[in-house]
């Protein structure tokens, strides 16, 4: 994944993007998901985001 995603989070969240990259990488072993969009699909699934517009 391109390192502007990864400082794209860490800004967001106020942490490194190393910190941020782990945090990804967690969340894809966690959810037993392949890639960004799978992690997308179970928070839309979860409520935890909702589509815009």
């Amino acid at each position: 994944m391109p390192a502007a995603f990864y400082a794209e989070i860490a800004a967001h969240l106020h942490i490194s993007p190393g910190t941020a990259k782990a945090h990804v990488a967690s969340l894809l072993a966690k959810l037993d998901a392949r890639d960004r969009t799978q992690l997308v699909i179970v928070a839309y699934d979860a409520g935890l985001v909702s589509p815009s517009g």
